[in-house]
Formats: C-alpha cells, sequence, structure tokens
C-alpha cells in the first residue's frame, strides 16, 4: 500500500529557496541583480510554496465526513484537473484524473475527491505513486467496495526537454476490491471514462 506522507515538522524555508534561486542564476551564467531578474528569487519560492502546499497537508482531512447512502453501483468523477510536478526534474506534470469507486454503504461529497487529488499533487511526484496513492487512501478511508483511478497527463520532462515530444501522454492505472476481482466491472468502469473519447 503506498501511504502518502505529510512533512509538517519540516517548514517551508522561502529564504533557503531564493538563495537557491539566486546561486542558480549565478551559476547558468545571469545576473541575479540586473531588472528583469531582481525578484525573481522571490517569485520563485512563492511558487514553490503554492505548488508544493501539499506536503504540508493531510489528504485524509477531505474524507472525514461520509453520508449513509444506500448505493452499491459505482460513482465516477471524470476529469479532474491536476497540476503537479515530476520529483526527477521539478517541471510541470499537467493532466487529469478519473475516480471511481463502488460504496459500501458510505458516500463522500463530491467535491471532496478533488481535494484529496490536489494535496497529493501538490508535492514532488511521480504519477504512478500519485496514481496508487489515490487507490490506496480512497479505499481504506471510504471502505470502500472498490476503487479504479486512471490518470492522464503530460509531463514537461518529455515535451521541452530531452525526448521533446510535445503530443505524448502518460496514463497510468490503479484498480482496487470490486475493479480488479471483475472484469466486467472493470470494463465498465474504463467504458466510462474513455468510450465517449474513442
Amino acid at each position: 500500500m503506498s501511504e502518502p506522507e505529510t512533512t509538517p515538522d519540516r517548514p517551508f524555508d522561502l529564504d533557503r529557496i531564493r538563495r537557491a534561486v539566486r546561486e542558480i542564476l549565478l551559476a547558468v551564467g545571469e545576473d541575479p541583480d540586473r531588472e528583469g531578474l531582481l525578484e525573481t528569487p522571490d517569485r520563485v519560492a512563492r511558487m514553490y510554496a503554492e505548488v508544493f502546499q501539499g506536503l504540508n497537508q493531510d489528504p485524509r482531512v477531505h474524507l472525514k465526513k461520509l453520508f449513509t447512502q444506500r448505493c452499491d453501483e459505482m460513482v465516477l468523477i471524470r476529469d479532474i484537473r491536476l497540476v503537479s510536478f515530476c520529483e526527477h526534474h521539478l517541471l510541470p506534470v499537467i493532466g487529469q484524473a478519473h475516480v471511481a469507486y463502488i460504496p459500501n454503504g458510505k458516500v463522500v461529497g463530491l467535491s471532496k475527491i478533488p481535494r484529496v487529488i490536489d494535496v497529493l499533487s501538490k508535492r514532488p511526484q511521480l504519477q504512478e505513486r500519485l496514481t496508487e496513492q489515490v487507490a490506496d487512501l480512497l479505499m481504506k478511508e471510504l471502505n470502500a467496495r472498490g476503487v479504479a483511478v486512471v490518470i492522464e497527463a503530460s509531463h514537461s520532462c518529455m515535451t521541452i526537454r530531452g525526448v521533446q515530444k510535445p503530443d505524448s501522454s502518460f496514463v497510468t492505472s490503479a484498480v482496487r476490491g470490486g475493479f480488479k476481482e471483475n472484469s466486467a466491472t472493470r470494463s465498465e468502469v474504463m467504458s466510462l471514462i474513455f468510450g465517449s473519447r474513442r
């Protein structure tokens, strides 16, 4: 099981980031004291505080309030926009998540699943791990009968550097419980996610 980690004991050090960005500018041969770059270290530090805020948040807080509901059919939220940063190059990963679960007598508010994805994606991440973390967390916290998570994303580390393939997308999936055990249920959710795009 892939447990999400939080780091509340390690406060975000804006000053350290400012100094590091200034050093990077010097290292690439730039003048950090020229007009266009004077405020860049501060801007980058504040940007990192925003895009990595998930490091100091616990995604489970969004799954504490459940509602009793006699529902044993799949609940699916498609096209949940996500932005993360690849931990290998610290470059943006932009995509969407599709999340389905089979309730076990309890449902969660619809906005809570996108909030969980926000928390888990706003940290240096691997898409494979993010997909597993979302599936495992929902399975456990919702006591669901099944969970399916599919993430499709474009990775800047593949589109703007290295192999430079701007039209490529990376798809990962994780299935648990009924979606893993029952191929018909798994086929149904994949058809609901991708069917209209084929």
